[in-house]
């Protein structure tokens, strides 16, 4: 489209700049919400688990089939050094995945970070980290990337290709539809050609793009590994590398498809329009017809399965792949990508065709509303299915973000079909006017027969076409410099008559300005489409919130805990006021102060104190600090290990004698 729109005058340029910016913004909002379809559902040891002896092994089970490779889980002791050893092992069995790493023997006591990262089997990465500790919690300076696995720079960057691909399709499979099902002449029309080898040029450098992509999008991170030979040798043996070769393999045949339709095609229809001619006045015969109508078939049912396999490479790759009802899922995902493209495909069409070919023949606009309603309705069936088999349950519409993104997307479908209902009343007009103008297109006639030359318009006509022959004959009496002069007046004044007509078309214009209404709203939800592509379905999320307790894609924000209780332990003395924080209060590292003040607000010194905190939803803990005497009622713990969010149960014991203690119990939220 980007090619064709500066011809379509400063009205369709300024709308377009609009909608491209809105979709830009919203790509960018959408970004955020996206995340993987695998996850981690246990593993040994568990997230924040001490234990006495340091195990031989770390298994991680997840949610269901993940790519790994052998450096995808990393053990990391409290230096950041790494502990594990040998390969990877596949402990999967049945319906259960598991990995395990080895760790090296004899491990001193501390803590130790666990990071792993692999390939969801919806193409998608995903990453994470826990700690577990020998003995006893320790300090640690293990780091792990801060980035997100799919994030960052390069996230974007590969959300945005997938976007300009999807683009690509449309453009290239509605185009080509709309010429062969609706407006068999626009073969030969410059600017249909050019909407749809950009399509296919554009879908085609954005699979490059991808592919070369994967490298970074699934493992380091980094831009530059793009062009990683050997990185690119291990996407080849994923099922996305095998489906993107696929595809780029599926557009080679395209590409021969595209040069048969406006080549031999092109040059059939001519002679078949010029034989209809001959026939209506008792000349000619059927073969040019014939030929074209044996040709129109054989690339209809060509372009068809060529179209068909390129859909399938997204549907072997992505969402209709994984979970349930998978049999019937890819062959209705391949369904719903043809109906987009013949629907939003052939609407760039007719808008191109509306605006740079006035002359557009009525029937092919009323062709056009007709595939376009069957289109609307396979959208309609195989996505109603699709949000049963991804959304999962009632709640999760609102609940996830995945529920919430669809229900963005049918808003918006349901205001593109609010113009699209314009459209067809305009089309409806435009039937209605065809019977009008062909009567008087059939007075007009008689009159120029009869020599009859009334009205204004028709003296404007006579004197244009005069002007026309006294340029033509002064162009071939002067300079050849001259004469491409005076062509190009020519050229102009057609153009301004076209221009002219096309405008004083009212019915036509009002086409136009809701065709162009529809396309740039269709621009909006190929956006949200392809956010929806890259965001965990709702009936997994909902399986994580179940397990977890709470929605690790939306965290309550994290504030210090501050905690005052007063204590008795019944000894003399033994009254008190204990004040404690944490610090940030969230997933990791935090401080822990902890202050004694006695009954006169002053310091307080006790014998001891002592902090263990459990997650009783997840059977973690309790996880023990002792915290060091900085000064008279004041302790501190400076590596506070927190392994996850959740309602923690706190438990502080101060013991002010040998034999006089109590333990203050409270729960506090972190995360």
């Amino acid at each position: 489209m980007t090619a064709i729109a500066p011809r379509f005058g400063p009205q369709l340029i300024r709308l377009l700049l609009v909608t491209a910016v809105l979709t830009v913004g919203l790509l960018g909002a959408l970004a955020g919400t996206a995340s993987a379809h695998a996850a981690l559902t246990g593993s040994d040891p568990k997230d924040g688990a001490v234990v006495d002896v340091a195990p031989r092994e770390v298994t991680l089970t997840f949610s269901e089939q993940i790519a790994m490779g052998d450096d995808s889980i990393r053990v990391l002791d409290p230096s950041s050094k790494r502990v594990d050893v040998a390969k990877m092992r596949d402990l999967s069995q049945g319906g259960t995945v598991r990995y395990a790493v080895g760790l090296k023997p004899g491990l001193p006591d501390g803590t130790y970070t666990v990071a792993w990262q692999a390939v969801s089997a919806d193409s998608h990465p995903v990453s994470g980290a826990f700690t577990f500790s020998v003995g006893a919690p320790s300090a640690t300076t293990a780091t792990v990337p801060d980035q997100e696995a799919g994030g960052g720079l390069v996230g974007t960057l590969y959300d945005t290709v997938r976007y300009i691909s999807y683009a690509g399709f449309i453009l290239l499979v509605g185009g080509a539809a709309f010429v062969l099902a609706c407006w068999q002449r626009g073969a030969s029309v410059r600017p249909l050609q050019r909407l749809v080898v950009g399509g296919w040029v554009t879908l085609t450098a954005a699979t490059l793009v991808l592919l070369l992509l994967r490298t970074p999008y699934t493992g380091s991170g980094k831009l530059g590994d793009m062009f990683d030979l050997g990185g690119l040798s291990d996407v080849l043996d994923t099922k996305t590398g095998a489906a993107l070769v696929s595809r780029l393999l599926l557009l080679g045949a395209a590409a021969l498809f595209i040069a048969v339709l406006f080549g031999a095609y092109a040059k059939r229809v001519t002679e078949a329009e010029a034989e209809a001619e001959a026939e209506r006045d008792g000349e000619g015969n059927a073969e040019a017809g014939k030929a074209k109508a044996d040709l129109a078939f054989g690339l209809s049912l060509g372009g068809t399965v060529v179209a068909a396999g390129i859909a399938g490479t997204w549907a072997l790759s992505e969402h209709a792949s994984t979970g349930i009802q998978t049999g019937l899922a890819m062959p209705l995902d391949v369904l719903h990508l043809l109906a987009v493209a013949a629907w939003l495909g052939g609407l760039v069409s007719l808008l191109v065709a509306l605006y740079r070919v006035p002359d557009i023949e009525r029937a092919a606009v009323r062709r056009f509303s007709r595939i376009a309603f069957t289109s609307v309705v396979v959208l309609a069936v195989t996505g109603v299915y699709q949000s049963w088999r991804q959304v999962g349950s009632w709640d999760a519409w609102t609940g996830t973000s995945y529920g919430q993104l669809l229900l963005v997307k049918i808003g918006l479908i349901a205001v593109l079909l609010g113009a699209a209902w314009f459209s067809r009343r305009w089309t409806g007009l435009l039937g209605e006017d065809a019977k009008t103008a062909k009567t008087a297109e059939a007075g007009a006639e008689a009159d120029a027969e009869a020599g009859v030359k009334v009205g204004v318009k028709a003296g404007v006509d006579v004197a244009e076409e005069t002007a026309e022959e006294d340029v033509a004959e002064a162009g071939t009496a002067a300079d050849p410099e001259r004469a491409a002069q005076l062509a190009r007046q020519r050229t102009a004044l057609a153009t301004a008559r076209k221009k002219r007509d096309r405008d004083a078309d009212t019915e036509r214009s009002g086409l136009r300005r809701s065709v162009l209404i529809e396309a740039c709203v269709a621009l909006v939800v190929l956006a949200v489409t392809t956010a929806l592509t890259g965001t965990e379905p709702g009936r997994t999320q909902e399986k994580e919130v179940s397990r977890t307790g709470t929605e690790a894609a939306a965290p309550a924000p994290a504030r210090p805990v501050n905690l005052t209780e007063p204590f008795d332990t019944g000894g003399t003395k033994g009254k008190g006021t204990l004040r404690l924080t944490i610090d940030p209060a969230r997933p990791g590292t935090n401080l822990m102060h902890v202050w004694i003040d006695g009954p006169d607000g002053k310091p307080m010194d006790v014998p001891e104190v002592k902090v263990a905190y459990t997650l009783k939803s997840q059977q973690i803990g309790p996880l023990p600090v002792v915290p060091e005497r900085l000064a008279a009622g004041h302790w501190s713990a400076g590596n506070v290990q927190i392994p996850m969010p959740g309602d923690w149960h706190l438990q502080v014991t101060v013991r002010t004698s040998d034999i006089d203690q109590t333990t203050i119990e409270k729960n506090v939220k972190i995360g």
